[in-house]
């Protein structure tokens, strides 16, 4: 099945990696991964934490549910995190 979800900006693909790997660092740290080495490398990490066997290559037997477990934490957890930095942008453009 091809990818759906397209960046508007596709320069910025490097910038989200990069932003994946430090929020899912800032929630549970490994020292195994490196953001700056690949940063894609995180979701394997976040499927070992929720026991989900992904591999690199074909994950084709995974259940929907298993996939929605990786995706979910990491989604989730970015959202969340651009929701508090534009919080704090608004908070902080309302003090000057």
């Amino acid at each position: 099945m091809p990818r759906r979800n397209r960046l508007l900006v596709p320069e910025a693909r490097t910038a989200l990696d990069r932003f994946k790997c430090e929020v899912m660092q800032d929630l549970a740290p490994s020292p195994n991964v490196s953001c700056t080495a690949n940063p894609n490398d995180i979701k394997f990490t976040a499927a070992d934490r929720v026991g989900v066997p992904l591999v690199k290559g074909d994950n084709g037997e995974l259940t929907a549910r298993q996939a929605g477990k990786v995706g979910g934490q990491l989604g989730g957890s970015m959202v969340k995190r651009m929701v508090e930095m534009a919080q704090q942008q608004l908070a902080n453009q309302n003090q000057k």
